[in-house]
């Protein structure tokens, strides 16, 4: 009777994928299977035949490199003759021949990751077709802790960099995997691992639905995460103090914000929120968080008394930044600050994005729009939730 229901389940909520099936005339997942498999072998491949120009140049340049720099804690990386090695100050890191590899994101890495994940959510539905979940706008809500949890666990890695809380945590290569990108593989397989137990426990009818223990899932491991870092900022660890100020008026400028962006949708345009009704206010609201923690953490980190200001780590913030302060006169962005326009492109992104999502697609094809969802919430709430936590723990 199961099966029967995933079969029913996949002509009746997937139409999307058998549209797919019936152009390229190939099963959806086999297809998908298939392209990953040559992607690999590309890759793999390349690598091997061509070290310097695949791997080098391409691969660690602007993917594992950053990863390294970051996890080092070194101004840069660099690899000379295919050995890696780290430097400590940016004029080395000038003068040092390419590839150069620093700490972040470059625009060639945020546009791969971003195909890499739009090819991975497909996969994660040909998973929950298998397991006949996510139809419904509750497994959105149940995977909102999870959410946090990744921007947290990134904190966690910030704060190992700190002096003092280095030795009490975790040093390379294992840091790596709370370090961008890795940590999103890190947190999927966790979130994996309390997906397929909470439908373990529903269908052996220890629980009447899995949403309610995966939500419990991911309440406890952020609850960890988050105690872990209360406990570093309540034992005195070098480096690491606790403002509650912070994240008081970045959850409350979220919330501010959110809320009248969402009250000028329903009072003159309530069409575009037709669709995603209250995970729409949801996602401008994790959008928010991103907006205003960069206002804050940048801008206003000194005046509220919470340290110096941070710095921004991602290509689009650096050039908000940079254009405000290239374009506003100095008077202006003594009162203003540079990083406020990033609240407005982070709103106005948000709005477009929850117009687009509208009735008809949850109908057509329900999972794979739950997890575009999912998506377009953690892309802005868990970068928002470390910037949030960085400067309230200030690491």
């Amino acid at each position: 009777m199961r099966e029967t229901g995933i079969l029913n389940t996949r002509h009746a909520g997937d139409s999307g994928m058998a549209t797919v099936a019936e152009r390229v005339g190939a099963d959806p997942e086999r297809l998908w299977g298939g392209t990953a498999l040559v992607a690999l072998v590309a890759l793999v491949g390349g690598s091997i035949a061509f070290p310097e120009l695949v791997y080098d140049r391409f691969i660690w340049h602007y993917f594992w490199g950053p990863v390294q720099a970051d996890a080092n804690s070194a101004v840069c990386a660099v690899r000379p003759g295919g050995v890696t090695e780290y430097l400590s100050s940016a004029s080395a890191c000038a003068a040092a021949a390419e590839p150069v590899a620093y700490p972040g994101y470059t625009l060639v890495s945020e546009v791969g990751y971003m195909l890499t994940l739009l090819f991975a959510l497909t996969g994660v539905v040909f998973l929950m077709r298998r397991l006949d979940i996510g139809r419904k706008r509750s497994f959105f809500y149940a995977l909102l802790p999870f959410m946090f949890f990744g921007g947290a666990l990134r904190v966690v890695e910030d704060a190992n960099d700190t002096p003092g809380a280095a030795e009490a945590l975790i040093s390379y290569p294992w840091n790596a995997l709370v370090i961008s990108p890795v940590i999103y593989f890190t947190v999927f397989l966790i979130t994996l691992g309390a997906v397929v137990a909470a439908v373990a426990l529903e269908r052996t009818g220890t629980v009447a639905d899995y949403e309610r223990p995966l939500f419990g899932f991911g309440v406890a491991v952020l609850a960890l995460t988050l105690g872990y870092l209360f406990w570093l900022a309540a034992s005195g660890a070098e480096g690491v103090e606790f403002y509650p100020q912070v994240l008081v008026v970045m959850l409350l400028g979220a919330t501010l914000a959110a809320g009248a962006t969402w009250w000028l949708i329903e009072r003159f345009a309530p069409e575009i929120n037709s669709g995603t009704e209250t995970i729409g206010f949801v996602i401008l609201w994790g959008h928010a968080v991103d907006g205003v923690a960069n206002v804050v953490g940048l801008d206003w980190m000194t005046a509220l008394g919470a340290g110096p200001n941070l710095v921004p780590k991602h290509p689009v913030n650096q050039f908000v930044v940079d254009f405000t302060a290239s374009t506003l006169p100095a008077s202006v962005l003594a009162v203003t600050g540079d990083a406020w326009p990033f609240l407005l492109v982070k709103l106005v992104a948000a709005t477009f994005v929850v117009w687009v999502f509208e009735e008809g697609i949850f109908e057509e094809s329900p999972r794979y729009t739950m997890l575009l969802l999912v998506a377009v919430l953690a892309v802005g709430l868990g970068p928002g939730t470390r910037d949030m936590l960085r400067a309230t723990f200030g690491v």
